[in-house]
């Protein structure tokens, strides 16, 4: 009897060492993401994208934080995944300056740091692994390129343009980008008046608010760049207020491309949007797994984009993912 007992124990030694082994092999990797916010369709489109990526079936634990568009919040937050030991944090900056410190905080507890969407001002580049997010510059210059060809097209090379630019949250490294993008364009021909920019802050109320001051100072104005969807929405709602047709009357350039934005062009209220590829999710991961296994990867990776109008979105919109 208690050759037998001992038999049993070794084998439940065995059976529960090779579960142990097992459990070992599946320990989740734990991701901190310290999100910018929920400020726009496309940041939930973002969200989402991450959320839905790194799941525990995928072999991940994320810990979400949204800091409400605040940098405070943000340090915050990567302070608390430091102290939870997280294995990665991933960072979407409300600002370009002032991680210096937290960053180094961060390396010196051996966890590596992932910039998604915005990027940050940083005397030493080694306190991040990666960046992956869009070419904001390219897609300023991409939305000139697309007025001059529409101005070229409807055959107002000669006509001076009033342009307004409502810039996103200053200081982000998507407002530095497109508005660098935009004014350097924008300066080399002599017909296009700036009259105006201020920021909206990505949001739809303060995109209209400020529409309205631009329209109320000069209802002159023929041209709208408005630095992502939400914005050129708020554009929208304050240009059908004093009577006149968006799109029309008024062109409206936007940035992000999200689905809504899609229907504004196919309406005609919008009539160009150029992309901002929100689906980070898949990218970061495709560096976590590589830093896993020991690989290199690169600095900066950037998503591909395109260009949209009104000529194209119809028959692209049922291809969107967002």
């Amino acid at each position: 009897m208690k050759k037998v007992l001992l038999i049993a124990i070794a084998l439940l030694m065995v059976v529960g060492g090779s579960t142990f082994a097992k459990d070992a092999k599946k320990k989740l990797i734990t991701v901190g993401y310290a999100q910018v916010g929920a400020e726009s369709d496309w940041r939930t489109a973002n969200t989402e994208s991450f959320k839905s990526m790194f799941t525990e079936a995928n072999g991940y634990k994320l810990i979400f934080d949204d800091a409400q568009q605040k940098q405070e919040n943000q340090i915050k937050a990567i302070r608390n995944f430091i102290q939870q030991d997280v294995d990665y944090i991933v960072v979407a900056p409300v600002v370009e300056t002032g991680w210096e410190t937290v960053l180094k905080e961060a390396k010196d507890a051996g966890i590596p740091v992932i910039l998604s969407d915005r990027q940050m001002k940083l005397s030493d580049n080694s306190l991040y692994t990666a960046w992956v997010g869009g070419n904001f510059l390219k897609e300023g210059q991409d939305a000139v390129a697309w007025l001059n060809d529409y101005v070229k097209n409807n055959k107002l090379t000669n006509k001076d343009l009033n342009i307004v630019i409502l810039q996103g949250t200053i200081g982000s490294s998507a407002q530095v980008g497109r508005t660098q993008g935009e004014l350097e364009g924008l300066a080399k021909n002599p017909h296009y008046k700036i009259m105006g920019k201020q920021t909206g802050e990505f949001t739809q109320a303060k995109g209209q608010e400020v529409m309205e001051s631009f329209l109320k100072a000069n209802p002159k104005i023929d041209v709208v760049f408005a630095e992502n969807d939400n914005m050129a929405f708020g554009a929208i709602d304050a240009i059908k207020a004093i009577g006149k047709k968006p799109g029309k009357d008024i062109i409206i350039i936007s940035f992000d491309a999200v689905h809504e934005a899609f229907n504004r062009m196919i309406a005609g209220e919008i009539n160009c949007d150029v992309e901002c590829n929100p689906l980070h999710g898949p990218r970061v991961a495709e560096i976590i797994q590589a830093l896993e296994a020991g690989k290199p990867v690169d600095k900066i990776m950037y998503v591909k984009e395109g260009t949209f109008d009104t000529t194209n979105a119809k028959a692209i919109l049922p291809t969107r993912k967002y």
